[in-house]
Order: structure tokens, then sequence, then C-alpha cells
């Protein structure tokens, strides 16, 4: 089988390309011959140095380096995007599937048609919302909580929910109304890596759409669990932001009488500074896996969005460490409630209670030890990420009867 990679990046400077580099990377190793597609030039990570992976590097410039009127426009319909997409598929022999992670940083709507006219399946991951909201998040940055409205009514696209300004909501309104017209009726593959959001997207996409299931890889390896119970702060890993709930932490640690761990960068950095937190910045991932089990009683991520799927919530749990998750995040759905950690909703006083009860060594000892063992039962590794996914594009592939004999001939090893 030949499956096509399209992410924006080859390092994962997000969530999106973390998954998309380790999933191809996964597929090569499980036989299959992948062809990444990266947006934007730049770093290459070396999970792609596989000899069944084809990078290729369509040079595009990340929209956000442009100038305001460029960016807008290239952002709504970027036709140099969709020549480029099209030369490289022209370049490499036909794809059975087409699995795009992300498409807003360079590629914008304009790709959609491109990818549908190479005739395979057309696969999306969705790690935000910006298929139906204009934001990408369903949330009201006004008011500072989940959205409501039906995204692209009357009421969405006059409220001023987006975090830079109206100019720039009216901008994203007109990418989605690109977005409506490029996808058409024609069928899309979901990919949802929570069910909430699963069931989110089924009532608020318009449009042809066949959903799926599937679970981000997490890259760790089997280690002995983590002591939790001699760390000495709740931890924080991520950008510093107001939807992902990082005041939320310094808050509640401050008053549950903990000290407060942040690992990131972002806006809030100041306000979280003056109120005593502990910043240590952005850190490599091995460097913020050492901190987390050497520091962390617990992970804490109280997203006030409907974040989708946070991989540093897996991590934590893979280490040994307790949980403490949005119920609002799809990671709340691999948090056991009360034995591997905490679902709460995010709200300081919540969470203050929340934290209190990490003062207890011996609960935090437990839900450690019940954390590491309920990952590593059914573990979300890259190999068991692959398995599931090669499977999804065989049962695709078998159920499509417009595809041909010869493309089902080539699922070789699948």
């Amino acid at each position: 089988m030949h499956l096509v990679v399209l992410a924006e990046f080859a390092a994962p400077s997000g969530g999106a390309e973390k998954v998309a580099l380790e999933s191809a990377r996964g597929l090569a190793d499980l036989g299959l011959t992948v062809s990444y597609l990266q947006g934007v030039s730049g770093p290459v990570d070396p999970l792609l140095d596989h000899p069944r992976i084809r990078r290729v590097d369509l040079g595009l410039p990340d929209i956000w380096s442009r100038g305001a009127v460029a960016g807008a426009v290239a952002g709504i319909w970027h036709r140099a995007a969709a020549e480029r997409v099209g030369a490289a598929l022209a370049s490499l022999p036909p794809p059975d599937i087409v699995h795009l992670h992300q498409w807003t940083r360079s590629l914008s709507p304009s790709v959609f048609p491109v990818l549908r006219a190479s005739g395979a399946p057309v696969l999306v991951t969705l790690h935000d919302y910006f298929l139906a909201c204009p934001n990408g998040v369903y949330y009201r940055f006004d008011r500072a909580e989940p959205c409501a409205l039906r995204p692209m009514s009357p009421a969405c696209v006059s409220a001023p929910c987006d975090p830079r300004s109206r100019l720039h909501k009216l901008v994203r309104v007109a990418r989605s109304g690109a977005l409506r017209r490029a996808l058409g009726p024609h069928p899309l593959h979901l990919v949802h890596v929570c069910d909430a959001s699963r069931a989110r997207m089924e009532g608020l996409f318009e449009g042809a759409a066949i959903h799926h299931r599937l679970d981000n890889p997490v890259r760790v390896q089997p280690e002995a669990p983590a002591a939790p119970e001699r760390g000495d702060a709740v931890v924080y890993l991520g950008r510093l932001t107001r939807e992902k709930g990082a005041d939320l932490v310094a808050a509640a640690a401050r008053a549950a009488g903990l000290p407060a761990l942040f690992i990131g960068t972002g806006p809030l950095e100041a306000e979280l500074r003056a109120g005593g937190a502990e910043l240590v910045g952005w850190q490599a991932p091995e460097a913020a896996r050492a901190l987390l089990r050497r520091r962390a009683r617990a992970l804490a991520a109280p997203s006030r969005w409907f974040e989708t799927g946070p991989l540093t919530v897996y991590e934590a749990l893979a280490a040994g460490i307790p949980v403490v998750a949005s119920e609002r995040s799809g990671a709340a759905e691999k948090v056991r409630d009360g034995e591997t950690g905490f679902v709460v909703v995010p709200e300081t006083d919540s969470l203050a209670r929340t934290f209190s009860v990490l003062r207890d060594d011996v609960r935090v000892a437990r839900l450690g030890r019940a954390a590491h063992a309920r990952f590593w039962a059914a573990p979300m590794t890259i190999a068991a990420h692959a398995r599931a996914a090669a499977d999804l594009y065989a049962h695709i592939l078998a159920s499509d009867p417009a595809l041909s004999s010869c493309a089902l001939q080539q699922r070789t090893g699948v």
C-alpha cells in the first residue's frame, strides 16, 4: 500500500505534526510505503529517516511569516499550494490513501480538490475543529467559554470570538466559506482522536462525511513507574494560555498550598510569574519527561476548550503520573476518575479541591501505580497506532466499490 501523509511541518512544532510524524514512521515500520509531504521547509525529525519513507518538501511559506494582506489571501485560497501539492502527487506512484493532518498554516482549502483528484480516499485527522468552526477550537475567546453557536450561522459570523480581532475573524469566516465550496458534496473520511470529538463533529459538520475513530500514538517506551508521591509540584506542560487553563492551575495550586511548575511558553508567562509560579520555559521532550518524573505529583490539563487529545496527558499516564484533566477534554476519556487521576470542571474551586487531595502521599502513590498499570495494559504506542491505522485503511479500501481491484491488490502485508 502506498500512503501519502500530508502535514505542514516535518518536525514536531505541535501535536498535529507530532502525530503525523509518528504515524508515518509506525506505518513504514509496518511495511507500508509512505510519502510524507511537508508544506513548510524547515527542520526534519529523524523519525522520517526510514527506507520506506519518501519526504517531499513543498517549500511553501508559513502564512504567519507573510504580511497581513498576503497571509489573509493565502489563508483563504492558496493557489501555489494547490499547484505544488498537485505536482508532488503527479511525481509519486498513485496513492492508495491520502491522509491529511494539518492544512491551515500553509496549504489552505485549495488543496482539497487536488487531493480528491488523486482518486484515492482522503482522510483528515481532526486535531481541532477547523473543518467546521472558523476559529478552529469551537471556543468563545471573548467570553472564555465553549461556543454554543452553529458554525457559520449568522450569529457565528457576527460573534467577536476570535482571539486576535474581528478582522481576523472575518478572514477565517471567508476561509470557512471557501472550504465548504472546496469540499462540496464529495465524501471525506474524518478521523477522530476521541469519542467526544466524533459526537460533536457529527452534529456540526455539514456535508458528506464518513466518521472514524483512531487513537493518537504516544512515543513512549516501557519503564518502571515514576514515584509521584516524591514530587513537590502540580505540573502543567504546554502552551501557557487561558483557553488551556494555565491560569486555573496557578490559582488552584495557590489555594491548595501546592507549588505549580509550568513547562512551556505563551502569553500568560508574565502573569504566572507575577503570581509566584515556577516557569522553566520550553523544554526538549526528553528534558520535559525527566522533569515530570522528578517533580510532578500530578499533571494538570484543565482546558476550557474542547481539546481533542493532548498528548502530554497520555505520556504522563504512561509514566505512572496521575492526571487532573478537564471534563471538556478528549483526554478525560483516558483518565479513570479517582483511580488514575481526576476528571474535573475547569474552574478554580473544583481544581483546588482536587489539588488538596494530592497532598496525600499514599493516595498519590496509588493513583500513579494504577495509571501506569492501566496504560500499559493497552498501550497507545506508535506500533499499536500503526496497526489500527493500517486496519482502517484496509477497511476503507475494501468497502469502497469505486476503487479498482488493482488498488486493493497493493495492500501487501495489511
